[in-house]
């Protein structure tokens, strides 16, 4: 009985500093993407998520050097990180016999959480050469999630996130399309860790890092083109 107690307490305890950490980083990283008409967040979102109108993005060979430069929750500290950039042009599957060219790059970082315990978080994005493949396969993938009933859970007008789990460890995965570029971003909780008890932290590091990624990836020099769909 002591011993369930225990580790009831323990619990709690990291339940309350995930949730501290993350209504910290939400206040201190909310401005690194301007707001926008189009900004909001929705139920079961943590209400900060906004992301800035379509603009043009680049592709870059060090994705995982923007989430050094600023805290992804208080008490998450960046251990190891690995970037996966492709320089090569791919050509995805288009309509009517199109190829629409875009390049990939990402990256695979471990983190420690407030408790000492490892998590992992990965970002995939995709520079597209136009937006309106990228806004055909953001809506590709948003209709497979929902006919297989993995959400999705709107947390921007075109922003969706999902639960996902990987060997044991709980997760959750964010898929943002914004004119040019799919992102997503994925972060996993501890191993033997409880959905209910991590869901603060992974909510918080999936937006945050998309808010990063997303300002990180801005051509700042380039017009942001006029959305072609609504």
């Amino acid at each position: 009985m002591r011993r369930s107690r225990d580790a009831a307490l323990r619990r709690a305890r990291v339940a309350a500093l995930i949730a501290s950490a993350v209504t910290t980083a939400a206040v201190a990283v909310s401005g690194c993407s301007g707001g926008g008409p189009d900004g909001g967040g929705a139920a079961g979102s943590s209400g900060n998520f906004v992301a800035r109108a379509p603009g043009v993005h680049r592709w870059t060979g060090t994705p995982c050097a923007p989430l050094t430069g600023e805290p992804l929750a208080r008490g998450f500290d960046i251990g190891s990180a690995t970037d996966s950039a492709d320089p090569g042009v791919r050509e995805d599957i288009g309509e009517g016999g199109d190829r629409p060219r875009y390049r990939q790059t990402g990256c695979l970082a471990g983190l420690t959480g407030p408790d000492g315990a490892p998590w992992r978080l990965y970002t995939s994005a995709a520079v597209y050469e136009e937006s309106a493949p990228a806004h055909r396969a953001y809506r590709t993938r948003h209709d497979l999630d929902r006919a297989h009933g993995r959400g999705p859970e709107r947390v921007h007008r075109t922003a969706y996130a999902k639960p996902v789990h990987d060997q044991g460890r709980p997760g959750r995965a964010l898929l943002l399309w914004n004119g040019d570029l799919l992102l997503t971003v994925t972060a996993y909780g501890p191993y033997g860790s409880k959905a209910r008890d991590v869901r603060e932290g992974l909510q918080g590091l999936v937006e945050n890092t998309a808010r990063l990624m997303e300002d990180a990836l801005r051509d700042g020099d380039a017009r942001s083109p006029v959305p072609s769909v609504p």
